[in-house]
């Protein structure tokens, strides 16, 4: 069933309308705005509440504009629905931190108009119909982002990040406008629904080709992928909740647009391939750098490059609901996590130490991993005869995942460990694998008929897939064993450059005339 409209189509009027009323009073403490802000978002959440009840009960909402080819604006379904809550949800949050956060600042009423306004641009791309709507949305979000990253502007680090940071996103933008001039050209619509069914059934041409792959391109720029990361980890010039924004929210930018032309994008294997090895090379590579940092801002952006690998590697899979799930738990965590930097910092500065960490020996890393994954196939088995059997694709990640909590039990299973560590790691492991699968069953019951089951392994698939579960399998083993080898003297110069990114920002520095940023305004 077709709905002309849907309540969460309001969610960013809502937001726009108080935006304008905020850019009128850029200054110091504008009277009522900061309530009137926070009011407004969580209007916001409520319409985009009542919206997703409106798509379970009644169905699918679309919007039309304009005729075809872009015979669609707007589309309200589970996936668009579910998405424009969790925005709504972190904005409302966001917006009622920096109503005391940024009290008393220079331009506090400039900063809730941005942030309003960045909001609106946000909830409008998730609810993308076409690919007009789709660019439009991604360069607003462009625009405001940038001018929020330059909120200190008198900063020069805070003018360098901002620089990259329009460089990389534009540039995306850039290759997405080419990639619909392509799709359009071929299939006659920019429909986002619409296309994939085209192209199935017309076939791949080698300009289709072409557009998807600037659509994962794009994607791979906007989650901030190896090589171009560099600017998500230099952001911390600017105010807290901008990155909190920045980090559980439009950073996602990327995996949405891969779930909202998934059908599209599946048709190419080479594509889905190349997500496999960015997404996972990116992951180990963010995972590796968070390690060294000292931080605690720093660290968090270098754990969300490494889910943002994640993230990309589940689309590759083929993985699409399980792709929305962490982009929708990433978010929460990642927005507390930010909001709540500042308790951390606090509790180190109290000289709160953490207990003696057990520190396993080689023979206890093997057998923490042989009994994590005696138990990931145990309960992997039980769902399986519960709920029908799993995609080669469903295990693997969930191999890799149950490699993290490998460590734990290591620590568990040292000689000098107490035996409740060991009996705690154990049944962690054991709850890590039933949480993955269930968590897996009702993200598919729910998103799933929206979405692309995942493709058939082919000789190249299941290359990939061997290939990923055999890195993380060795980069886990290595985490686990490195308490015995981090205060080795030759590994002293590694953990430096670990620690440096191996100087990867570079490039970016380069591109942008070297270590010069553009002159405040």
């Amino acid at each position: 069933m077709f709905m002309e409209f849907s309540l969460s189509f309001l969610a960013p009027c809502v937001l726009s309308v108080l935006a304008i009323h905020a850019w009128r009073q850029p200054g110091c403490r504008p009277k009522g705005l900061p309530h009137l802000a926070e009011y407004a978002a969580l209007a916001a959440l409520g319409v985009a509440a009542l919206g997703l009840v409106q798509v379970a009960v009644v169905g699918t909402a679309v919007l039309s504009f304009i005729e075809a080819p872009a015979s669609r604006a707007l589309n309200a379904n589970l996936v668009t629905s579910a998405l424009v809550l969790l925005v709504a949800f972190i904005g409302w949050v966001v917006v009622r931190y920096s109503r005391t956060y940024l009290d008393g600042e220079a331009q506090e009423g400039r900063f809730h108009a941005l942030m309003l306004a960045t909001l609106a641009a946000v909830l409008l791309f998730v609810q993308s119909g076409n690919l007009g709507m789709l660019i439009l949305s991604s360069a607003l979000i462009g625009f405001c982002l940038k001018r929020l990253l330059l909120f200190y502007r008198e900063r020069p680090e805070a003018r360098r990040a901002a620089t990259k940071f329009a460089l990389v996103w534009h540039g995306a933008d850039a290759a997405l406008v080419i990639a619909a001039l392509l799709l359009v050209a071929n299939y006659g619509t920019g429909n986002l629904g619409e296309i994939a069914t085209v192209a199935s059934k017309i076939g791949l041409t080698w300009s289709s080709s072409l557009g998807i792959a600037l659509i994962v391109f794009a994607a791979a720029l906007k989650t901030a992928a190896f090589p171009m990361h560099g600017w998500l980890t230099e952001v911390m010039e600017a105010p807290t909740p901008v990155s909190a924004l920045l980090h559980a929210g439009i950073i996602n930018s990327g995996g949405i647009l891969l779930i909202l032309l998934a059908g599209l994008v599946q048709l190419s294997p080479g594509v889905m391939a190349a997500l496999v090895m960015i997404g996972g090379f990116t992951a180990i590579f963010g995972a590796a750098v968070m390690l060294t940092q000292s931080a605690v801002k720093t660290s968090l952006a270098w754990s969300t490059v490494s889910q943002m690998g994640f993230l990309l590697l589940q689309c590759g899979l083929g993985l699409w609901a399980l792709a929305l799930l962490h982009i929708v738990a990433h978010s929460l965590y990642k927005a507390h996590a930010f909001l709540s930097s500042g308790g951390a910092v606090q509790a180190v500065a109290s000289l709160r130490r953490p207990g003696p960490i057990a520190v396993p020996s080689f023979a206890a890393v093997l057998k923490s991993f042989a009994l994590a994954l005696v138990l990931y196939a145990l309960i992997a088995t039980a769902f399986s005869v519960l709920l029908g059997p799993k995609t080669a694709q469903a295990l693997a990640l969930g191999a890799i995942l149950i490699f993290g909590v490998a460590y734990l039990v290591a620590q568990g299973l040292a000689d000098l460990a107490p035996a409740e560590l060991t009996k705690r790691t154990a049944l962690l492991s054991l709850g890590a694998a039933i949480a993955y699968f269930a968590f897996q069953a009702g993200a598919q019951a729910f998103w799933g008929p929206a979405l692309p089951l995942a493709p058939t392994p082919g000789p190249l698939e299941w290359a990939l897939i061997v290939l990923a579960v055999a890195s993380f399998g060795l980069v886990a083993f290595a985490q686990a064993l490195f308490p015995l080898w981090a205060h080795h003297p030759s590994t002293a110069g590694l953990r430096v450059h670990l620690a440096n990114g191996f100087y990867m920002n570079a490039l970016l520095d380069r591109a942008i005339g070297g270590f010069r940023s553009e002159k405040a305004y």
